[in-house]
């Protein structure tokens, strides 16, 4: 984890990821509330075709669920016990798909075991669980294990060779294809992963989303660094709270990844714990992928409505309150999706430039578009009164 310095601290990977991975394979198999965050809440209507045992072995800190739409391609990093995949089968309904990604095989046990009831329930089966790790979506670990199986791997020739299967394996057949995803959801893991990985991590999302996709995670936050000899006990770190993000920077992973308008859905006013001071709580935070791409200029403007005077955008655009700013298409777009599409009004040009005949816009200067930009230099139009005004007209 960045601890605000520009270094990562020194977290022991093995003993790190056997902690997380034993606890959890624990609480597989009998309920541990300690890796629960009480005031997580689910939609009742959502539980009801769920067997009691996903409901007792679910450990979360929110409910990113309730931000899932019909008909989406939904994939939930760390899925456990298969909760939260269940209520989004529910969400998307028939014509959406759910993914669940764990690489905790006594969880994917659990998931898999109630997939036919569940499905028997609704009606339909949408729902699948990979494993594999969620800061390497490309490598499907059963694929891999099937492999090994065939190819122990059991000196340095053979552990290489296995490496190269793994790197073929991500290549040719990814757990995870590009742009594959409209939503990608997870309660409470993306903290478990080793700090030298969550950078990939963050990238490894940007890359499953589709253009235009999001991101919807609840986790646990710190307000300050945590101390290293902290984030080298891994009670604490399988605990979800010594791999804690640091509040601020867990916003600025999504923005160093290409993710743009982050958001901070839900946040706990209170701490979930507090250790030597340092106040640790549950967020939801939505981030959004697309803003990526040439831009042209095609005449467009922005009025952006307030209250602020001005705010400026994840690209660097001022945009000052009740003025037309100039953008260009790409941006013009943007804004109209989430999570921009309410806070201004478009403007379109009464004469539609081609995309083809679109020249360059400079997107690093933030402008002011004369009325005349988007009217035409030529306009000329008068209106006449209309006769139904006056004492005893319409108006």
């Amino acid at each position: 984890m960045d601890n605000g310095n520009g270094k990562v601290a020194a977290a022991a990977p093995a003993s790190v990821e056997s902690a997380v991975r034993e606890r959890y394979a624990a609480a597989s198999q009998r309920s541990e509330t300690c890796l629960c965050v009480p005031s997580a809440s689910y939609d009742s209507q959502y539980l009801r075709v769920l067997p009691q045992e996903i409901i007792e072995r679910d450990y979360g800190c929110g409910d990113p669920s309730r931000h899932v739409r019909e008909g989406e391609v939904v994939l939930d990093l760390g899925s456990g016990g298969g909760k939260v995949c269940y209520i989004c089968a529910q969400k998307v309904g028939p014509a959406g798909r759910v993914i669940g990604v764990d690489f905790n095989q006594p969880m994917l046990d659990l998931a898999r075991k109630y997939q036919k009831q569940i499905g028997d329930a609704l009606a339909y089966r949408n729902v699948e669980f990979r494993k594999g790790k969620i800061q390497d979506l490309r490598l499907d670990l059963e694929q891999f294990e099937k492999w090994l199986g065939q190819h122990p791997a059991s000196d340095a020739e053979t552990y290489l060779k296995a490496q190269e299967q793994a790197d073929l394996l991500r290549r040719e057949r990814p757990m995870i294809p590009d742009g594959a995803i409209d939503v990608i959801v997870s309660n409470c893991v993306l903290n478990l992963v080793n700090a030298r990985e969550k950078r990939q991590l963050f990238e490894e999302m940007f890359r499953a989303l589709k253009v235009g996709g999001r991101c919807v995670i609840s986790d646990i936050v710190c307000d300050e660094d945590v101390p290293e000899e902290l984030q080298r006990d891994p009670e604490l770190w399988s605990g979800c709270i010594s791999g804690a993000f640091r509040e601020d920077l867990f916003l600025k992973a999504f923005e160093d990844a290409g993710f743009y308008g982050m958001t901070v859905l839900e946040r706990s006013e209170l701490p979930w714990q507090t250790i030597r001071g340092i106040e640790f709580r549950p967020v939801t935070v939505a981030a959004y992928k697309g803003k990526q791409g040439p831009c042209f200029e095609r005449n467009q403007a922005v009025i952006y409505k307030g209250p602020w005077r001005k705010v400026i955008d994840d690209d660097g655009h001022t945009l000052e309150r009740g003025q037309r700013m100039a953008v260009c298409d790409k941006t013009f777009r943007l804004y109209q999706r989430e999570p921009y599409r309410s806070e201004f009004y478009f403007v379109e040009p009464l004469q539609e430039i081609p995309p083809e005949q679109a020249r360059p816009f400079d997107c690093r200067a933030s402008a002011k578009r004369h009325p005349r930009a988007t009217k035409g230099l030529a306009y000329d139009v008068t209106t006449e009164t209309s006769q139904c005004c006056g004492v005893n007209g319409c108006c």
